[in-house]
């Protein structure tokens, strides 16, 4: 069960606790990639059973906690290689894990515990909001004993210890900064910097300083102004974004995103803050960069690609109605009654694969909103038919976004087959024409599409209806048309029948998903 609706059914958190838990484990990636720790999220049994006073009162001793969200750094191996999500605390632990919470401070295990010949080193962070925890964090890493550890490792094991700050308080994630996993969203493997208050850079990840190589500058950045040298390397009378300044002396939780040297780089800065007299007081800044050059290369070819593919589907709809109409000039010339037909028949058909491609020049994806497609052919399909006629036509149910693979032949399929109802079944009297869809699954998961075309005219005969199904060449020319298609284009199967107190039925099974 998703998070959120988890801790709703308690009942007991106040306003905006849930949501500022569910930003956390949004979020708490960055804390497990640069503390190389694994994280676990728990609340007591009890408040999530229904008892509210707990999260205002000390718990008991011998209070459970409930393991509801769990996270691994992907900067180094995981130290659970199991799922604890839904498990309880074990007994061992739980000791200091009721003397965090209700101290409101964390705690560390007083032994090392062990799992699976790992040495693990434990603490336990209460995340307080309007002056009470709301849950605990545990944070798990692997004890390396007295090994002297690198630059880069104490540098992003301060940034961890702050943000854990932060988040005990409840100062952090913000409710302000963007959320999401946008595309070009920077990861703390791709870059990290530290700023001090004025923005000036303490310290630079390896992959950052890669990143600001690429873009032209390859000296020391540590004491540089990060604002002043990123702007030095942009192309003159560059218009950067205007939240830049702010993000890179790292003021405000945002994002920007910078172009130099052919070279695209995203920034995510998040302020550092400390508890002092004065509130939440900014001292420093933890910012992370991305080069997404080739990310954008590739968004920018597909819209290229997408732009090309609506450009066609629009010149083949232009080449089809040039068609149509050579055709509606041929049929005027003709004077044979049966070759008139024909050709006009043709052009029908012709308009129909048209308005398909027209439909699909005009959105992004290669799909269709059938509704509106049909909506207009199905009267067109009726008029055209018989123009001396006055038919009525309704539309029952909604077909939905069609692929075009499914959207050409299907509305092939209706066109050819109310123009029979209207020539044939009512054969030149006023009646009504009727288009109906609904779908359903199978019990194997199948997703079926189920259209039938219904008319009130005079009705088939059982030998017509024998004839009609088996497709025989004296079956007509759109009545084989739509017997390919049904079976080929459509993988279906139609079926027709006599409806009482007179009429037809058509109905077709379209297979829309396995």
């Amino acid at each position: 069960m998703p998070l959120i609706d988890t801790l709703s059914r308690s009942g007991a958190f106040g306003p905006g606790d849930i949501e500022w838990l569910h930003l956390l484990t949004n979020e708490w990636q960055i804390i497990a990639d640069t503390g190389y720790c694994d994280i676990l999220l728990w609340v007591p049994e009890a408040v999530l059973d229904g008892s509210h006073h707990l999260l205002s009162q000390p718990l008991e001793s011998d209070t459970g906690f409930l393991c509801l969200a769990q996270i691994r750094p992907s900067t180094t191996h995981t130290v659970f290689h199991t799922d604890r999500v839904g498990q309880q605390l074990s007994a061992g632990l739980l000791e200091r894990a009721v003397a965090s919470w209700n101290s409101h401070t964390p705690k560390g295990t007083d032994d090392e515990h062990t799992i699976k010949d790992i040495i693990l080193d434990t603490e336990f962070i209460p995340l307080i909001r309007n002056g009470r925890p709301v849950a605990l964090l545990s944070v798990h890493r692997e004890n390396l004993g007295t090994r002297k550890r690198q630059q880069a490792e104490r540098a992003y094991r301060d940034v961890a210890h702050h943000l854990l700050q932060m988040v005990s308080r409840g100062a952090w994630p913000e409710f302000s900064a963007p959320v999401g996993t946008a595309h070009g969203n920077p990861r703390v493997s791709d870059g990290l910097l530290m700023l001090d208050t004025n923005g000036s850079v303490l310290y630079a990840s390896p992959n950052a300083l890669s990143i600001y190589k690429r873009l032209g500058f390859s000296g020391d950045m540590v004491g540089e102004s990060l604002l002043h040298l990123t702007r030095s390397l942009l192309p003159a009378g560059e218009k950067a974004d205007e939240t830049l300044p702010l993000v890179l002396t790292g003021r405000m939780p945002w994002r920007a995103e910078i172009k130099a040297k052919r070279q695209n780089v995203t920034f995510r800065a998040i302020p550092l803050r400390q508890f002092s007299r004065l509130g939440e007081e900014r001292y420093g800044a933890l910012l992370l960069c991305r080069d997404v050059t080739e990310l954008r290369r590739r968004e920018l070819e597909m819209m290229s690609k997408d732009a090309t593919i609506r450009e066609i589907h629009h010149r083949v709809k232009n080449n089809l109605q040039t068609v149509s109409a050579l055709l509606r000039l041929q049929s005027r010339r003709m004077n044979s009654v049966e070759a008139k037909e024909g050709l006009e028949q043709a052009m029908r058909r012709v308009s129909t694969i048209a308005m398909v491609h027209e439909a699909l020049s005009q959105g992004l994806t290669q799909e269709v909103n059938f509704d509106d497609l049909i909506g207009r052919q199905f009267n067109l399909a009726a008029e055209l038919a018989s123009p001396d006629q006055h038919v009525n036509t309704r539309i029952v149910g909604s077909f939905g976004k069609l692929p075009s693979q499914i959207a050409t032949p299907l509305a092939l399929v209706i066109n050819e087959i109310v123009a029979n109802a209207v020539e044939h079944g009512l054969a030149g009297q006023t009646g009504e024409v009727t288009l109906s869809c609904s779908h359903d699954y199978k019990p194997s998961g199948e997703h079926i599409m189920v259209v039938s075309i219904a008319d009130n005219g005079v009705g088939l005969t059982e030998e017509t209806k024998m004839m009609l199904e088996s497709g025989a060449p004296s079956s007509g020319l759109g009545t084989q048309i739509v017997m390919t298609l049904v079976s080929s284009e459509l993988g279906g199967s139609i079926h027709w029948s006599s409806v009482k107190p007179h009429g037809t039925l058509v109905t077709i099974e379209v297979l829309l998903s396995g």
